[in-house]
C-alpha cells in the first residue's frame, strides 16, 4: 500500500508566513523533503522548514536549475525515486516548496515523476503565500479591485506575451528569472506601464528588496525576483 505525497506551501520566505495547516502537515509527516541546488546552499524552503523542524527531520533533494532537459529530468527521477521508497512503506511525505506547490513549483514535477512509478500514490496540497501576494503587501500595492484582471507569466515568456498581457489586464506580474528583468522592464516602460510597477526580491529574507520598478531599469535581479505592474498609481502605504 503506497502512502501519501504532501506539496506543503511554504511561503516566499519569511517564516511567520507558513501557515498553520502547512506547519501541521510538516510535523504529522514522517518524512519531511525539500529541495535543494547543486551549490548545496539551504534554500528558502529548507530555511523555512528549519524554523520549525529539527535539522535531522529534514532530508534534502536535488533539483538543480539548469537549462539542460535531461539533467533537469535525471533530477526529477532521483528524487521521485527516493521519495518513493518511503511512499511504497505506506508513508506520508511532505515536500516543502516556496510559495505555493501548485504555482510553478518543483513539486509538481515532482508528484508527476512519482506517479508514473505509483500511480495508486495519493496527493494532495497545501496551499501557501505567493510572492506577489508578499510583495503586494510590503509596498502596499493592491493587486485587484472591482472587475480587474490579473495576468502572471514567467520573466521568459518572451516579448510578444508580455506585451499582450500589458495591454489586456489591469495587473500584471511577473515571477521567476530575474535575468531577463532588463528586458521586461524596457517593455513595461515603451507600452507605459512602467510608471506604477513594483518590484521584490529576498522577500522577508535577509538582503529584502522593495523598490518602484523604475528604479531598477537597465538592471537584473535574482533569479526568484518578482514585478508587479498596475493602473492604480499610488500605493496605499
Amino acid at each position: 500500500m503506497s502512502g501519501r505525497l504532501v506539496g506543503v506551501g511554504v511561503g516566499p520566505g519569511d517564516p511567520e508566513l507558513l501557515t498553520i495547516k502547512g506547519l501541521r502537515a510538516l510535523r504529522e509527516a514522517d518524512e519531511v523533503f525539500v529541495p535543494v541546488g547543486d551549490t548545496g546552499e539551504v534554500g528558502r524552503a529548507e530555511a523555512t522548514v528549519r524554523e520549525y523542524l529539527d535539522e535531522g527531520r529534514v532530508r534534502r533533494l536535488l533539483f538543480a536549475l539548469s537549462d539542460d532537459v535531461e539533467a533537469r529530468e535525471r533530477n526529477w527521477t532521483n528524487a521521485a525515486r527516493e521519495v518513493s521508497v518511503h511512499l511504497r512503506d505506506g508513508k506520508t511525505c511532505a515536500f516543502a516548496t516556496i510559495g505555493d506547490p501548485n504555482v510553478y513549483s518543483t513539486f509538481t514535477y515532482l508528484a508527476r515523476t512519482v506517479r508514473e512509478g505509483l500511480p495508486e500514490v495519493e496527493v494532495e496540497t497545501v496551499p501557501g503565500i505567493t510572492a506577489m501576494q508578499d510583495l503586494a503587501s510590503r509596498s502596499g500595492t493592491v493587486l485587484l479591485e472591482g472587475d480587474e484582471r490579473l495576468a502572471l507569466l514567467p520573466f521568459t515568456a518572451g516579448e510578444a506575451p508580455l506585451r499582450e498581457a500589458l495591454a489586456l489586464f489591469e495587473t500584471v506580474v511577473c515571477y521567476k528569472g530575474g535575468g531577463r528583468l532588463r528586458e521586461v522592464l524596457g517593455v513595461a516602460e515603451e507600452v507605459g506601464r512602467l510608471e506604477d510597477g513594483v518590484y521584490g526580491a529576498r522577500l522577508g529574507i535577509e538582503g529584502e528588496e522593495v523598490l518602484p520598478a523604475a528604479e531598477m531599469i537597465g538592471r537584473e535581479g535574482p533569479y526568484l525576483s518578482t514585478v508587479i505592474f498596475t493602473r492604480r498609481g499610488a500605493p496605499l502605504g
